[in-house]
This record gives C-alpha cells, sequence and structure tokens, in this order.
C-alpha cells in the first residue's frame, strides 16, 4: 500500500516537461544577461539571469525542437535539442551581429536613417493594428535593490531596514513574481493572476502586471510619469537625430535596419539609443533604449532603460514580443539602488473567442489561492529562474517573517516602541500591541495645531484614539473610537468630540460614523481659510476673516460603493447651532486702532450683532459621488480603484432640514459639481470644477449659516495646488 502510495505522489508531481539550462556569454566569455531563449515556432521560452544562467521548460510530446538563443546586437543562435536526452546542460556563446553599411547605398543629400523612420512612421498605425487580438501567459518579476546605504541621513539613524540590509549595507527591499494569464482586444487588455508571490509576506501580493508592461512604441507617446515621445512618433523629427548604425539580414531573411537615436536636447522628454526597424515595413524588431530622470521628471531616477525583444511569426506575418525587461539606477539623500522588472509572454492565441462583455471595468483579477502557492508549483511556472541572490533573499526573509509573527518579538519591540519620554507631552504618543492589532494614539497639536481666532483666542487642541485593526493588522476592515478636546484660553472654554468609526470590509467599504460633541465651524461651508493661514493674517495684520458658530451636534453616517465607481452616502442628524461673539479684541502684533472686526460679517464693526438667532433643527443629507469609466483591481483582500482619467467625476448632494426651533429655517437644497483633471500630455495639466445648486421649497428665511457662500480669498494666499474651485479676491460671504 505504501509503495502504490509513494508511485501515486511520483507520478502526480513529476512535472510533465524536461528541461534545457545552462549559461549564456558573450564573445569574450562574460556573462549575458536578458538573452531571450525559446522553442522555435512556439512561444515557450526563458530569459538568461544576471549571471547568464537559464532553465527552460519543454513542454508537450517533442522529440526533437531547435531552441533559438536571441540578444538584440548578437546573432540569433539555433540549438537543436534531442528530447529524450534531456534534463541536460549546455553553454551557449553568442556573436555579435555583424551590422555592416557596405549594402547601404548613401545619398549625399539624404541621411539614410531618415528614410527608414519615416517608413516607420508612415506604417506605425498599421503596424500595431496586426495584432488586434490575443490570449497569452504572462510571468513577470520585479527586484529592488539597495547598496552602500548611509548609517545616518541628516543626523538620524537609518536602521537595517527590518533586517533587509546585510553588513555592505546593502540588500533587497522587494522581490516579487507573478503568473498570469492575460487578454488583450484593442485597445482593452485584461488579467487574471494566478500566482503571486512577494518576499518576506505571505500574505502579500505583488504589483506586477501586465499592464504595467503594455508599453507599445508606435504609440505617439509613452507614460513613465510624463508623456515620454516615441522616436517614431509624427513629431518625432522635432525631438530626435537618427544614425543608420547598420543593416543585416535575421534568420527570417528580413532585413533589419539598426539606428542609432539621439535626443536633439538633453533633457527633453525623449529617448536614445537603438532600434532595430525592418526594411519596406518599417515594423519594429526590437528596442533597446534609455532615458534618465530629468527626462521623465522623477529626479532621483539616474537611468531606465527599455528592452523589447520580438520574435517573427510567419503565420500572422507580424512581430510579436516575447521578453520584455526594465531597468532602472537611482540616488536620494546618499541612499542609492537599482531594479529590474522581466516581463515574459508565452503560449499565444492569436484567435482568441472572447464573450461579448467579457472586457469590462475590471482590469485585474486574482485567483483566491494567488498567494498561498508553494515553491514546488514556482519551480514548475517559474520561467526566469531565480538568481542566487534571489533565491537567499527568499530563504533569509521567510525565516525572518515567521520568527516576526511570533507573539514574543512582536511584544519584545513594543516594549520598546511603547516607552513613555517626558517629551511625548508634547511631541505626541502611541501604544500598540501589534500582536492584538491594536493601538492607543494620542496627538498633540504642536507645533502648527497652536492657532487663533478671535472667538476662542489662542486655542489648542487635543485627541485620544483607540483602535482595532484586523487579522492582518490593517485597515481593510477596522473600527476606532476618538475623543477630541479644543480649549480657547480667551473664552476659557473647553469643547468635547466623541467619534466612533468602523469600516466593515475592503470590497464596498462600507463606513459607519457616529458622533457628537460640540464643534466650532466656519460660517462659510467651504471653509475657505485654513487656521494656520487666519493665524498668520491675525498675528501680524489683525485682521480677522475666520467667523464662527457653534455646534451642538448628534449624528450618525453611512456610506459605501453602492456599484462600481459610485459612492453614495446618508448622513441624518440634530444640532443645536449658536451664534457667538468675539472673546477677544486685543492687539497682538501690529497697532490697528480699530481692532478687530465682529463674528458678524453682515455687521463688522458692531460686536453685539448676530448673523443668526440660534436654533435647533433636524438634517438629513443624501449625496453621492460617480467616477464614469471606473476601472478596478479585485484581489482576495479588496477592490482598488483607478478613477478613469478620460472622463469626468459627478457628484450630488441633497440636503433637507426639518423640526427646526424656527420654522422658516427649514429649506431643502440640491445641488452638482462635475470636476476633472486633463492630462495634456507634454503640454501639462489643467483642472476643472463646475457647480450648480439650487434651494427649493421655502426660501425666504434661510439661516445666514445655511447660505451657499463661495471659496472666496481675501488673504493674498492660496493653499491649495491648483487653484480649482477657489476665488481669489472674492470676499468670504
Amino acid at each position: 500500500m505504501k509503495k502504490l502510495i509513494f508511485l501515486f505522489v511520483f507520478v502526480s508531481f513529476n512535472p510533465l516537461f524536461a528541461q534545457l539550462s545552462g549559461k549564456v556569454v558573450d564573445e569574450n566569455n562574460e556573462p549575458l544577461s536578458d538573452v531571450n531563449i525559446y522553442v522555435e515556432e512556439t512561444f515557450q521560452g526563458t530569459v538568461s539571469t544576471k549571471d547568464g544562467y537559464f532553465e527552460l521548460d519543454i513542454r508537450g510530446n517533442l522529440t526533437k525542437v531547435n531552441v533559438l538563443f536571441q540578444y538584440m546586437g548578437y546573432e540569433t543562435k539555433r540549438l537543436l535539442v534531442e528530447v529524450s536526452q534531456l534534463p541536460k546542460e549546455e553553454n551557449i556563446q553568442l556573436h555579435p551581429e555583424s551590422f555592416t553599411l557596405d549594402d547601404v547605398v548613401v545619398n549625399a543629400n539624404e541621411n539614410p536613417a531618415i528614410r527608414v523612420i519615416r517608413k516607420a512612421i508612415e506604417n506605425r498605425k498599421a503596424n500595431k493594428a496586426k495584432l488586434t487580438a490575443y490570449q497569452a501567459d504572462f510571468y513577470s518579476k520585479g527586484i529592488w535593490q539597495l547598496d552602500n546605504v548611509p548609517e545616518k541621513i541628516l543626523g538620524q539613524e537609518v536602521g537595517d531596514f527590518g533586517g533587509v540590509l546585510d553588513s555592505t549595507r546593502s540588500g533587497i527591499i522587494y522581490l516579487s513574481e507573478t503568473v498570469s494569464e492575460i487578454y488583450y482586444q484593442e485597445p482593452n487588455m485584461k488579467e487574471h493572476i494566478i500566482a503571486s508571490k512577494v518576499s518576506g509576506d505571505d500574505n502579500g501580493f505583488s504589483w506586477n502586471n501586465a499592464d504595467d508592461f503594455n508599453v507599445s512604441f508606435y504609440d505617439r507617446t509613452i507614460d513613465f510619469n510624463a508623456a515620454m515621445v516615441s522616436p517614431i512618433a509624427p513629431n518625432a523629427f522635432s525631438y530626435y537625430d537618427y544614425v543608420l548604425d547598420g543593416v543585416d539580414y535575421d534568420e527570417n531573411k528580413l532585413l533589419i535596419n539598426k539606428i542609432q537615436v539621439n535626443p536633439k536636447r538633453p533633457f527633453d522628454r525623449s529617448f536614445s539609443g537603438y532600434i532595430y526597424i525592418v526594411e519596406d515595413t518599417g515594423e519594429i524588431a526590437g528596442i533597446d533604449f534609455k532615458t534618465n530622470g530629468r527626462a521623465t521628471q522623477i529626479e532621483p531616477l539616474e537611468e531606465i532603460r527599455f528592452q523589447q525583444q520580438f520574435t517573427y511569426l510567419p503565420s500572422i506575418e507580424s512581430f510579436v514580443m516575447n521578453a520584455q525587461t526594465i531597468d532602472f539606477s537611482w540616488s536620494i539623500f546618499g541612499i542609492k539602488g537599482d531594479g529590474k522588472f522581466y516581463a515574459n509572454y508565452s503560449n499565444y492565441n492569436f484567435e482568441p473567442n472572447f464573450a461579448p462583455k467579457f472586457f469590462n471595468r475590471e482590469i485585474i483579477s486574482f485567483a483566491n489561492d494567488a498567494n498561498l502557492k508553494d515553491e514546488a508549483y514556482w519551480e514548475q511556472m517559474r520561467s526566469v529562474p531565480l538568481t542566487n541572490i534571489e533565491i537567499a533573499d527568499y530563504t533569509k526573509k521567510d525565516s525572518i517573517q515567521e520568527l516576526r509573527k511570533s507573539k514574543v518579538y512582536l511584544d519584545s519591540i513594543d516594549a520598546t516602541t511603547n516607552k513613555f519620554k517626558a517629551f511625548d507631552i508634547v511631541s505626541g504618543y502611541s501604544w500598540k500591541s501589534t500582536y492584538k492589532n491594536r493601538e492607543f494614539i494620542y496627538d498633540t497639536p504642536f507645533p502648527l495645531g497652536v492657532n487663533f481666532n478671535t472667538v476662542q483666542g489662542w486655542n489648542i487642541p487635543l485627541s485620544l484614539t483607540y483602535r482595532q485593526r484586523d487579522e492582518q493588522n490593517s485597515f481593510r476592515k477596522y473600527w476606532d473610537f476618538s475623543t477630541k478636546f479644543t480649549y480657547g484660553f480667551s473664552e476659557e472654554k473647553l469643547r468635547p468630540e466623541f467619534i466612533f468609526r468602523k469600516k466593515f470590509n475592503n470590497f464596498s467599504k462600507p463606513y459607519l460614523i457616529l458622533s457628537a460633541g460640540e464643534r466650532l465651524e466656519q460660517l462659510n461651508s467651504s471653509e475657505p481659510i485654513t487656521p494656520l493661514v487666519n493665524t498668520v493674517a491675525s498675528v501680524f495684520w489683525e485682521r480677522s476673516y475666520m467667523k464662527l458658530y457653534e455646534r451642538r451636534f448628534v449624528e450618525a453616517s453611512y456610506s459605501q460603493e453602492v456599484f462600481n465607481g459610485f459612492r453614495g452616502f446618508a448622513t441624518l442628524g440634530m444640532e443645536q447651532r449658536n451664534h457667538l461673539f468675539n472673546a477677544t479684541n486685543s492687539r497682538l502684533w501690529v497697532n490697528n486702532p480699530e481692532g478687530f472686526t465682529s463674528n458678524n460679517p453682515l455687521d463688522p464693526f458692531d460686536e453685539t450683532s448676530i448673523s443668526f438667532m440660534s436654533h435647533r433643527l433636524a438634517k438629513l443629507r443624501l449625496g453621492g459621488s460617480y467616477n464614469i469609466g471606473n476601472k478596478y483591481i479585485t484581489r482576495p483582500d479588496g477592490k482598488y480603484n483607478y478613477p478613469n482619467e478620460n472622463y469626468p467625476r459627478l457628484s450630488f448632494q441633497y440636503i433637507k432640514t426639518f423640526a427646526s426651533s424656527i420654522t422658516r429655517h427649514e429649506f431643502n437644497h440640491l445641488r452638482f459639481r462635475v470636476n476633472q483633471e486633463v492630462n495634456l500630455k507634454n503640454y501639462g495639466t489643467t483642472y476643472y470644477s463646475v457647480n450648480a445648486g439650487t434651494f427649493f421649497g421655502r426660501r425666504d428665511g434661510i439661516a445666514f449659516v445655511d447660505f451657499k457662500h463661495f471659496n472666496g480669498n481675501q488673504t493674498h494666499v492660496e493653499t491649495s495646488s491648483t487653484y480649482v474651485n477657489s476665488f481669489q479676491l472674492l470676499n468670504y460671504f
């Protein structure tokens, strides 16, 4: 019986493939990384590692196969492999391709590269349209490394990044892999991630995805933080110079032009490097480009390199991408590092049969067990072998992770960080029980929380919060209870506020908030002036722009995503609203004989006047916002939205007041808003916001505090970065 069980296990887990492994070197016996290695006329392939090492799994009932070793700038090598002799090792040496200008007819009046680029520009749309739909398997790997990290930055201890750094203060801070299926039908892409692995985090999900690698230089621009201009864009001649480096016939007898691309200006949104273009058709056969942080507007980025390798398929008469790598290096505050992202495409199906509504707003989905795959699965499915340093990182972080999950370790860390110091009274304090996923937070106002207004004088807020997180110690589900106290020294009054908040799940993200207490709010509900700006205006210019009233309330609020892109909310509360008078009129800095204006913007020079009668009422607010075309990612731990920048955001709110102690203050109000951030590519970004609203029913007795006051500005200081939805130099009331 035991023998039968052993035989069953052996047969079940013995992989149905044979493996060819080895090392790829150049003409000087130096390792070649990122060599594209695949079985001819298939998309079973892999890529060599930084050390030149490769492992190629050959699947299917094959007896003999040709394995191709392809690398841009080098001759493609074909190796005949007897499958019955596998597994075996083969070391491969590649030699530079003999690109030459011997057969190029040079016209003294024309750069020969210009003719090729013009053909590529002319045919770029047609060449991209050759692949309008496909299905493929996709493997990706991402790695970020730190090198020689200083022990201190600006006098502050850096630490070892949670055990990541070794004795040379170098190490991997991010290592992740994914295995997925991708589906494409112009212009839509969808991905289903079957397996996801993050070094040091068994519960983690990789953020590597096929959409990030969906880079086509047939497009006018390539979005990489900035809109980078493609070397074959219609306006490319304004950004690039071109040099024909040579021509050569590939293994398919196609004439390939190797063209050097140079930016006209060093920090334009452009690339440098080589593009390989097919004669006559203008099709891209390979990409090897570089750019830098100034061009991409990511200053810490020193250099980034894009490599795309293609395979020509006679059956569809087109070049198809089978491998892509993105290398980068960066430096900031004395910390240097580099990284790399691999992408490998295999098992293409160019005649997929997609259901009519297969492509929707869900761009990425994860299998429920995506982060639960064992190492045997990864050994079988990993198309790019791990390097020694990557194997060591997985091993090290797995052992560290188990230790750091233990109660003894977590309690020991908490015992150190939870120590209370005298200065915490001023700077704030937090207490944690990481093992039980709970924390207590004491927030202080120093230094920017101490403010001045004429109702309270100098005032100080103070808050206490107790929070219970979910089992993963995250905010996917949690609840907390907080209290906030604000004391005004001139008013000599303490105002308390109590808030209970609960998030139920991370998919529709429903929140329940119960609150009660006393709060000072601005008469202008747009809150056009911040406490800091008002404090500066009051202290240095004796201008009391912020006008306040007291709100005593009890309130319940609920919100959640009702359907994709639309989030609704409902709030019901009872409140007492009281007019307030200035508690101080003392000069602070300048000698202004008039002092501050009153707290009534309708009569600023009469300290005894009021802007509304104190009253009590109930208020119902219903509303929502809708991101048109909202895209999203679904993972086992939640739904993650990505607003579609091509469409605006719509929002509305209905307000009804009732049961008022002054009947004429009851009203109905409806407001709408449309706003959008519009990306103009190389011309920058613009924003717009359109607002409309109306009061209906009774209008003649609405309290001043409920008027529609606009977001004005009388201080000549603007704290918003966009200036949208605000009116400079307009009065606040």
